[in-house]
C-alpha cells in the first residue's frame, strides 16, 4: 500500500493507494491545528484501521506540503508511527514535466502533482488545470508535458472571509450555485457574487490561455479541488477530477521508485 498526503492550508487530504494504482481510501483532516508528530501518526494510523485498512500494509508514504512548518512533525509521524521516511515531493525528484517557470522551486507541491496526474491521465493534449482550494490556482501544461505557468488567485473561502473581516455589517454566507444573478438580500449578494465572479474568471482564464500558450487551440480544462462540483453544470470543464492531486503523488511515486525503496 502506499500512503499519499497533500498538506493544505486548510487541509490534510490522504488517500491509499494499491500497488497497481486503484485508490482505495481517501480521507480529510484540518491542517489549522497544527498538530504535534503523535497526533498526525495516530490519526493516521487510526483512520486506516477504521477504514479497514492494516497500518502495517503501509509500505510508502508520498507528501505533498504548501505548509512548511508542518513538515517536521509529519515527517517525525511517519517515521515514528510506520517505520518509514516518506518521500517529500520537492525540487529534483522526476516528475515527467519539464517545468518552464522562472523559479521551478517556488512551485508549489499541490501543483506539480495535480499536472503529473493531469499528464498521465489525458496524454498528448494541451490542458488547463483549476484547482478550487484555499487558493485558486490555475496550471497550463502543453502536450508536450511542459509546465508554462499558471496563476494563483484567492479561493472562494478566502474571498467570503475577506468580505466578512473588511466589512463592518457583511455576514458570512454558504458557498453555492445561486438560483439567480440579481440577489434580493444581502446573503443572496454575496452568494451571487462569489460564484458568478468565479465563474467569469474561469472562462475569462481558460480563453487568455488558449491564446497565449495554445494559439487559440482548445485545450482540455480539468477542475479539481473542493469546490469544482459546484461548477459542474457550467459547461466550463471538459472533467472534474476530484483525486487528481493524490494520484498525482502516486504517479511520483512510480517514476521515483528507487529512491523509495
Amino acid at each position: 500500500m502506499i500512503l499519499t498526503l497533500d498538506i493544505g492550508n486548510t487541509q490534510l487530504f490522504g488517500g491509499v493507494f494499491s500497488t497497481d494504482g486503484k485508490l482505495k481510501l481517501k480521507f480529510r483532516k484540518t491542517s489549522k491545528d497544527r498538530s504535534s508528530s503523535d497526533e498526525h501518526g495516530l490519526f493516521l494510523r487510526q483512520v486506516l484501521r477504521e477504514n479497514g485498512i492494516d497500518p502495517n500494509d503501509v509500505a510508502h508514504i508520498v507528501i505533498a506540503s504548501v505548509v512548511p512548518e508542518m513538515n517536521h512533525s509529519i515527517n517525525s509521524a511517519c517515521i515514528k508511527y510506520f517505520d518509514i521516511r516518506p518521500l517529500m515531493l520537492q525540487a529534483g525528484l522526476k516528475t515527467g514535466l519539464k517545468i518552464k517557470v522562472q523559479n521551478p522551486k517556488e512551485m508549489g507541491a499541490d501543483l506539480v502533482a495535480n499536472a503529473v496526474a493531469a499528464v498521465a491521465q489525458y496524454p498528448d493534449q494541451n490542458l488547463i488545470v483549476i484547482d478550487f482550494g484555499t487558493a485558486t490556482t490555475v496550471s497550463v501544461v502543453n502536450k508536450n508535458k511542459e509546465y508554462l505557468g499558471g496563476i494563483i488567485m484567492p479561493g472562494l473561502r478566502l474571498s467570503v472571509l475577506s468580505l466578512v473581516s473588511g466589512t463592518a455589517q457583511l455576514p458570512s454566507v454558504e458557498i453555492l450555485v445561486p438560483d439567480r444573478v440579481i440577489g434580493r438580500t444581502t446573503v443572496e449578494h454575496i452568494q451571487a457574487g462569489i460564484y458568478y465572479s468565479a465563474l467569469g474568471m474561469i472562462r475569462e482564464v481558460c480563453e487568455r490561455s488558449a491564446q497565449e500558450a495554445f494559439n487559440s487551440e482548445k485545450p482540455m480544462v480539468i477542475g479539481t479541488g473542493g469546490f469544482a462540483n459546484l461548477f459542474a453544470n457550467a459547461q466550463v470543464f471538459d472533467v472534474i477530477e476530484q483525486d487528481l492531486v493524490l494520484h498525482g503523488l502516486f504517479y511520483i511515486f512510480q517514476y521515483n521508485q528507487t529512491s523509495c525503496q
